[in-house]
Order: structure tokens, then sequence, then C-alpha cells
């Protein structure tokens, strides 16, 4: 999130101070007839991270944005930026920017409350935004507008300060929620979220569990179908648990069918028989290993249970409602609540590199179940990792 700490307390000072007049403020959507505008406030606001021209445009595009202008009697005073994140009930405050020449006049409130009115038509549960840890009017000013703190970020802005993680509740859930210590980790490639989700698996079951690139390929390599429909193979849910009974973590395996898993798109008769050998393999070494595996649909009460109890599941989703492709994707769940499970994502989109809004992903209870299928036969797998008993 661009942030500038002088602006952020000019603009708590706008927030707070009565309004020197009734102005006619116009919340309206951007558009590219606003870009020179934009640019002059962006210039006029920010020291550093401003967006660009090109910047803008995008965002002007997206359809997973609320961009927001305040236009006062023609002018521009101020714009809000919010994403949201495809597939669930998350929002991110990503910018807001009020002109130098329109503060004291209500804008900043005005565009606030706009934008969460139009993240909660969205569908959007939560809204959240980074601040410096430094700067304790912005911070103030967010606490007022009901926004509190749930992380902090090392070294995220530009002179090396710290950040941290607000978050607001906008549509109202219940407040208790169970969370669980999972340490998020990017996947390094395109075909490892399996060995990534499961690396944040144990890291949650065991804090001292180290996460690397070398274990994420290691992982891969033990745990790999070989083929998929395209490009390298996936990691099977048996193959991924054994690796982890192999490092001291005691798993059990959910899968909604018996069988070879992930053949239906592939053509090529001899990528299916090596598909098939090594689900064979897998279901061997599972049996070895005293992995247990339930030939059914996990339930959001096992879920909850292996939360409440330290223990991690990792769960088979498809990517469609993320990224719109049909993909299988491992996720790691880091806990619930009533209206949500929270997930961590090992693979963010391209406009979100830093990875913020792959954790503590909210999605709602209505929509995981419609996830967490695959395929035209709807597979359902899944995995709860727990610390092994010592004998």
């Amino acid at each position: 999130m661009p942030s500038d700490s002088e602006y952020e307390s000019e603009c708590k000072s706008e927030l707070e101070r009565e309004p020197k007049s009734e102005p006619a403020i116009d919340c309206r959507r951007a558009s590219t007839s606003d870009l020179t505008a934009l640019l002059s406030i962006e210039q006029a606001c920010f020291s550093g991270d401003r967006l660009s021209r090109r910047s803008f445009k995008r965002f002007l595009n997206n359809q997973q944005a609320v961009f927001l202008v305040a236009d006062c009697a023609g002018q521009l005073g101020g714009y809000i930026l919010v994403l949201f994140h495809r597939g669930t009930r998350l929002a991110r405050l990503y910018s807001i920017a009020v002109s130098p020449e329109y503060r004291g006049l209500g804008i900043a409130a005005k565009l606030m409350q706009d934008a969460e009115r139009q993240a909660v038509e969205h569908g959007a549960l939560f809204l959240r935004l980074e601040v410096s840890q430094s700067n304790a009017n912005a911070i103030s000013l967010y606490r007022k507008y009901g926004y509190r703190e749930f992380g902090k970020i090392k070294d995220y802005y530009e002179d090396h300060s710290d950040a941290l993680r607000m978050q607001k509740v906008i549509r109202q859930p219940d407040s208790s929620s169970v969370h669980l210590p999972v340490k998020w980790y990017r996947q390094t490639t395109n075909f490892t979220c399996g060995p990534s989700a499961l690396m944040m698996a144990m890291s949650a079951v065991n804090t001292q569990s180290t996460m690397s690139m070398a274990e994420e390929l290691q992982l891969w390599r033990e745990a790999t179908t070989i083929f998929m429909t395209s490009g390298h193979g996936g990691t099977h849910p048996l193959g991924l648990a054994v690796a982890a009974s192999k490092r001291g973590y005691s798993a059990q395996v959910w899968l909604s069918e018996h069988g070879p898993l992930f053949v239906d798109g592939v053509r090529q008769a001899d990528k299916k028989a090596v598909i098939e050998m090594v689900h064979q393999e897998f279901v061997t070494a599972a049996n070895q290993n005293g992995v247990g595996v339930n030939y059914r649909s996990i339930t959001q009460s096992e879920l909850e249970q292996a939360c409440d109890e330290g223990a991690c599941a990792m769960l088979l989703i498809s990517t469609y409602r993320l990224d719109s492709r049909k993909a299988p994707h491992w996720v790691t769940i880091s806990g619930y609540d009533a209206r949500c499970f929270y997930v961590h994502d090992p693979d963010p989109s391209e406009q979100q590199q830093d990875g913020l809004d792959c954790q503590f992903l909210p999605i709602a209870r209505e929509d995981i179940d419609k996830m967490s299928q695959f395929g035209s036969r709807r597979l359902r797998a899944a995995i709860i990792l727990q610390r092994a008993h010592a004998n």
C-alpha cells in the first residue's frame, strides 16, 4: 500500500477537524478522464511509492477493485483504491489520498465510508491495510474507524520501518475465531503448491520446522504424480502424507474416491499408466508408514476440530474461483470462525507479489465446500497433520 507518514498525519487532522463547510462531494467511480488529476494528487501527497500512470490505468480496468474519486464541483479532491482477492471475502485498502487544498472537508471519511459500503456489496467480510508502526497519528485514526492490529511486517517501507497490518470487520461476522501459528511460504515454481502448503502445515504443528526451496523441491520429488493434464505433475495427497510421516508427523488423509487421481484429463495411455502406477505405490507406502486414509469427504466440523486440537489441515481446491482457471491447488487451513475458514495460499497473484493477501484469507463457509472440489468427478482431498506421539 503506498504510504507516507507525513501525509497520513495530515489525513488524520483532515478527518478529525470539523469540516470547513458543507461541500458538495460526489464519490464516483474513477475514469480515464481522471488520470491527469490522479497523478497530480499522487505527486502532492506521497514522497515515495507513488502509483504510476500505467498502474492507475491498470486499476481503472480491474474488475476486482473499487476505485473511487471525490468530485468537488468538477475538481478531484482525492481518491481511494480497494482491491479484492478472487474467491475470498477479503478486501484490501490499497491506497487513499486527499489533495492538500481539499483537506479539512471530510473527503477522506466520505471516501472510506463509500468504499466500505461497496466492498460489502461486493461480498467482502474484511477490509485490511498496512500502516507505518511509527505513525501513531495514523494508527489512532484507523483505530477510531474500527481497524484493529493483527500482524506486523518487518522492513516494509522504503525507509526500512516496520508496518502494522490492520483489519476491520465490515460485514460483522462473529468476533470469536481460532487462528493457528502458520508461517507463510511462497511457492517457487508453478507446480509445487503441495509441498509449500505442507511446509506451512508443518510449521503450524511444529514451530521449529524450517521452510526452504530445497525442502520444497525434495517434497515434490517424493510426492509428485509425475504427469498431469499439462506441464509438470502436481503432488498426490497420499504422497504428501507419506512425506510428512517420514519427517515425524502423524498424517490422516481424506479422499472422496478410491482409485487413481487426476487421470480424467489425461489422454495419452502411457501417461495414464504412469499415474496409476504411482497411485498404487503411494497407497502401499501409506499403509507401510501408518498414514490413515478415510475414503469420504472431510467435513467442516472435522476441520474445526483439527484447529481446536492444534493440528493443521491442508485442502485441495480448484483455482477456478481464484483465477478463473481449473487447476488443482493446495492451500493450508490457518483458522476459522463462525462465518469463515481462513487459508494460507502459497501462490500470490501477479498484483500481490508481497503475499500479504495470501495469509489468513477468509473464505465463507458456504463457499469452501464448492471450492474444494476438483474435476468432473468432484474430487475432494484433505490432509490433517499433527505431531507424532512419542513412543
